[in-house]
């Protein structure tokens, strides 16, 4: 008798690529380390045509097929997080393996198209990377030659939040967002044409919100002289994602009955370096 697999029998590795959507050789996987949940998504696109002379469909052909996967993830530095401004193409494999034998979804031709990392008093540096792929295989087999990975993960205490250079003690949560809008460019080809042939990357959107203690007016006033600034987030070590050219995107102040009162603040930012 067979069984399901359950979430304790997958894995997460990844690859640099050297080709856009080849993977290397017998390759040595890196592992994400501890992943809190991941999603593969295949969608074929389907194009549906009908006609006259019947109420149903007459086709059902594949169009584009798009590769999707998401990943939440407790990231020990800046792991995977720096691909989502390199823009490097990676295979990412999912695999399920259990004594009965191996599921394995390889994602090949990856580029990092959305990051969000926050963080809370009390609990863990979070990641949550959103892939788009060229090509999705399915095997029974891992294909990689070596898998290894990093230990430990990065809590609250072990990160920091500057300003400028000034550490920020009044945080008691933030969170920032890396968007690249990634377009999927398919062109009309011999052979693949169901695959696309570029992954490009458009505008870009930086944002994110600080949570402070209500204990200064400094936000009210970067707001009111129209400030701008360099937010820098602690990932771990000597690791941080850098903000510059920021603006405060809003400032509010809840104010509630048998409450302390918070601080929210909403940023954008016009440029991002991960280090």
């Amino acid at each position: 008798m067979s069984y399901p697999y359950g979430g304790h029998e997958a894995n997460v590795y990844y690859v640099e690529e050297t080709t856009y959507g080849q993977t290397p050789s017998s390759p040595s996987m890196i592992g994400l380390g501890s992943v809190e949940n991941v999603e593969p998504a295949l969608n074929p696109s389907n194009i549906k045509v009908r006609g006259i002379g019947s109420r149903d469909l007459q086709f059902i052909e594949k169009g584009l097929r798009q590769v999707n996967l998401k990943i939440d993830y407790f990231p020990p530095n800046n792991l995977f997080l720096d691909y989502v401004t390199a823009l490097d193409s990676l295979s990412v494999e999912v695999y399920y393996e259990k004594a009965a034998g191996i599921i394995d979804l390889l994602h090949k031709g990856c580029r990092v198209d959305r990051v969000a990392v926050e963080c809370s008093v009390e609990n863990i540096l979070k990641a949550t990377a959103e892939l788009i792929g060229q090509n999705l295989t399915v095997g029974t087999t891992k294909i990689g030659g070596s898998y290894g990975g990093p230990s430990g993960v990065v809590l609250f205490h072990e990160s920091h939040v500057k300003k400028a250079t000034t550490t920020l003690e009044r945080v008691t949560d933030f969170k920032f967002e890396i968007a690249n809008n990634l377009k999927r460019i398919p062109v009309i080809r011999a052979s693949s044409g169901d695959l696309l042939k570029y992954l490009t990357a458009r505008h870009r959107d930086l944002s994110g919100e600080l949570t402070f203690e209500f204990e200064s007016k400094e936000e009210f006033d970067d707001v009111i002289s129209d400030n701008d600034f360099t937010l820098e987030f602690g990932l771990g070590g000597s690791h941080k994602a850098t903000f510059t050219n920021c603006k405060w995107d809003q400032v509010s102040s809840p104010t509630r009955v048998q409450d302390l009162v918070a601080l929210k603040a909403p940023f954008v930012a016009k440029s991002v370096t991960i280090t």
